[in-house]
């Protein structure tokens, strides 16, 4: 059958849903569900991710969203598709840019803005989580003492862990539940189910029809529908050949060339350099490089 909707799992389609001006009231209401009800988001203004960092190699870190509420408090949200080596690393280090950014010239009292780095993760930590968090979908982490008594409260990493979320629609209860529920089966409804019949999940989902999306649009989220699959389709293979363990790192090197190779095909084609550095996620540095290697 037929897509109806957008897969929130692309690139591009995660963007499209939470990443856009439009898509405000969508982003907002999913981190409310998210975060402590005390101090809910009013507003939030979208930030430049890519100016953060103080060399030009961290500038080059780029974050799904970077937003910042009304009240100065920091929000990086990423979506992970396939683990990595060094992921908890990774998502430490990005989260000093937030924190680096607010400092003020001249005396400063070094008083600091809350900073959530959330990440919904399509894949399972497994060498994290200890047997009674095996199962779990939320993790919620802060810098505490020997006695788990928090030290720092306005450092907060929240972690998703999709594959763990298993509910069915009779059983949802939260509104973290429904979001969770909507962003795992999006791409296979084909009627909004009664359980969505609010404003703010009636907008997600006239966002997310693709019969709404123009040529460009369309093509745009075919090629990121392509990349998704394809590593989707490298990460299966592994795990049903034995051969995941030990090899993350010429995996990741199969996707990278795997990615390259659809960059020379679709400039090939024709495609404007902007649509495939969208599609493919590869930095345009990288793909002056791969195509002067094709050439």
């Amino acid at each position: 059958m037929k897509a109806k909707y957008i897969n929130p799992f692309t690139d591009f389609g995660f963007k499209k849903m939470f990443g856009e001006e439009a898509s405000k009231p969508l982003l907002i209401d999913f981190l409310n569900a998210l975060l402590p009800e005390a101090s809910p988001i009013v507003n939030i203004a979208f930030k430049n991710a890519e100016q953060l960092g103080l060399t030009q190699a961290d500038r080059k870190a780029i974050y799904d969203i970077y937003c910042e509420n009304e009240r100065g408090e920091k929000f990086i949200v990423e979506l992970q598709k396939a683990k990595q080596n060094y992921f908890k690393e990774r998502t430490i280090f990005y989260s000093t840019f937030p924190i680096q950014e607010q400092a003020e010239r001249g005396e400063w009292s070094f008083k600091l803005n809350a900073v959530y780095c959330i990440g919904i993760l399509d894949f399972t930590f497994d060498d994290y989580e200890s047997d009674l968090e095996k199962g779990e979908v939320l993790h919620t982490i802060q810098l505490k003492n020997q006695h788990g008594k928090t030290f720092y409260d306005k450092l907060t990493y929240i972690y998703l862990e999709m594959p763990n979320f298993k509910l069915a629609e009779d059983d949802l209860q939260s509104r973290l539940d429904k979001w969770l529920y909507f962003i795992k089966h999006l791409e296979d409804f084909q009627n909004v189910p009664s359980i969505f019949k609010e404003e703010v999940f009636e907008k997600a989902f006239e966002k997310a029809e693709l019969a709404k999306f123009g040529a460009a649009e369309m093509t745009n989220y075919q090629y990121s529908l392509k990349i998704y699959r394809d590593l989707k389709n490298v990460l299966d293979t592994a795990f049903d050949e034995g051969k995941l363990e030990g090899k993350l790192e010429g995996i990741k090197e199969g996707i990278l060339e795997g990615k390259m190779e659809v960059a020379r095909t679709l400039k090939l084609s024709g495609v404007p350099i902007n649509l495939i550095i969208a599609a493919t996620g590869l930095t345009e540095e990288m793909l002056h490089a791969t195509f002067e290697k094709g050439d």
